[in-house]
């Protein structure tokens, strides 16, 4: 019988600028999805906040060059 590890993730809470680093893999809301709530996933390329907490969630740019408000943050464990 072959066992497969499968890796532990935990999601936290977009809010806080400690939990998010360059490199983050998270889902944000770009400005123009606000209404829908649509999200889109990827990971932080630069932190736009600088105050170390915000209630709409960190503002954001990707890899991709998208910029949003981080909503779920991944993290393994």
């Amino acid at each position: 019988m072959l066992l497969k590890k499968v890796k532990s993730m935990s999601i936290k809470d977009g809010t806080l600028r400690e939990y998010i680093n360059v490199g983050s893999e998270v889902e944000i809301v770009q400005k123009h999805h606000q209404r829908s709530g649509e999200l889109t996933h990827g990971f932080v390329e630069k932190l736009l906040t600088k105050s170390p907490k915000h209630t709409h969630g960190i503002k954001v740019r990707l890899e991709t060059g998208e910029v949003g408000r981080v909503k779920k943050v991944f993290e393994e464990e």
